[in-house]
């Protein structure tokens, strides 16, 4: 009996304490894109200004005590955002006037799981027949640096919704984990609305929609016979035309050039000899050609008396000429020494 008295009486001391000041009402955490604010409303209390005390705890790990994250509050709001995107954990907010205060109220926060995924940066352009459609994002607001939420989770998609604005058809959507899409197979000149959303699978998970953007697509890419067969026929044309041009150029720059640097005629010698040494002076005449002799024959012309005595003259002068070879003979026989006498 003693026992269950003094517990009841230390109930009431702590109940005397603790009670005074009411608990905060209506604690929430707002996460987006891994920013977290924890908020609740101030209780009724006149006695005095209220200030708050916020502590968290890991749930991965229930021996660990519960550490401070914020003391001395006095708004009715605490940024968590440092604790682990990874984590799990247990939040608990107190009222606090001078040295008394009042209950820990407790909320549970798993910041992967809690955070609202904002909508992509989404970018749409048309091109032959087809939407290109660009996205990124969106960031995580926890870090200075801004990274990519798509670096957090395991798994992550981009869904593209589609549909003709001002229709009534059912719309259209497809998944991709890169971050581009092309959305082919439209109608031409059809004007489409487009919103994308971040999915993460292993969540179930789906982000905010973008922005809705509406682009019209122009021709759908298809050439017509007609057109091919049109082009084909002017490329004939033209290299029919162009072949026998470029070839009648080419041969025409050719002889050109050969006949510049490699020309066929020989250049005279004494003009070479004459443009490298310049004459200069009297020099100039000494070096024209000299003035040609003109050469000829004698001619006589004589009597038919004188042919005559020529001829009587010719006529001695051979009998003569006779004698003498005669003579001569004779003289080289009289020479001729016998056999006897040499001996």
């Amino acid at each position: 009996m003693a026992a269950v008295l003094r517990c009841a009486l230390c109930g009431c001391l702590l109940l005397g304490v603790s009670g005074i000041v009411p608990k905060p009402q209506n604690a929430t955490i707002i996460s987006n894109n891994l920013r977290s604010i924890l908020r609740w409303d101030a209780p009724r209390f006149h006695k005095g200004n209220l200030s708050y005390t916020v502590r968290s705890q890991s749930i991965n790990f229930p021996v660990k005590r519960y550490e401070n994250i914020s003391t001395n509050l006095k708004v009715t709001e605490c940024d968590v955002s440092s604790l682990s995107a990874y984590g799990d954990y247990n939040l608990q907010v107190r009222a606090e006037s001078g040295n008394k205060h009042s209950d820990w109220v407790t909320i549970r926060f798993k910041p992967m799981d809690n955070t609202i995924i904002g909508p992509p940066d989404v970018k749409v352009k048309s091109e032959s027949g087809s939407l290109h459609v660009d996205f990124i994002g969106p960031v995580a607001e926890n870090h200075l640096e801004r990274w990519s939420l798509k670096q957090y989770y395991g798994s992550w998609n981009y869904r593209i919704l589609y549909w003709k604005k001002g229709s009534n058809e059912e719309v259209t959507h497809t998944d991709t984990k890169h971050n581009s899409e092309i959305l082919s197979q439209l109608e031409p000149w059809t004007i489409y609305c487009i919103k994308v959303q971040a999915v993460i699978p292993e969540l179930n998970k789906t982000g905010e929609l973008s922005k809705e953007l509406c682009e019209q697509t122009t021709y759908n890419g298809v050439t017509p016979v007609w057109v091919i067969v049109t082009v084909l026929i002017g490329s004939m044309l033209v290299v029919v035309v162009s072949v026998p041009a470029c070839f009648f150029s080419f041969f025409y720059l050719y002889r050109l050039t050969k006949d510049v640097f490699c020309p066929s005629y020989i250049f005279p010698q004494h003009l070479k000899e004459f443009l490298n040494k310049p004459p200069s002076g009297s020099q100039f005449f000494t070096a024209l050609p000299q003035e040609q002799h003109l050469s000829y024959d004698k001619l006589t012309v004589i009597s038919e008396e004188s042919k005559n005595q020529s001829d009587e003259t010719e006529g001695e002068a051979s009998k003569t000429t006779e004698h003498l070879q005669d003579s001569e003979q004779e003289d080289s026989d009289s020479r001729i020494i016998p056999a006897s006498e040499m001996a």
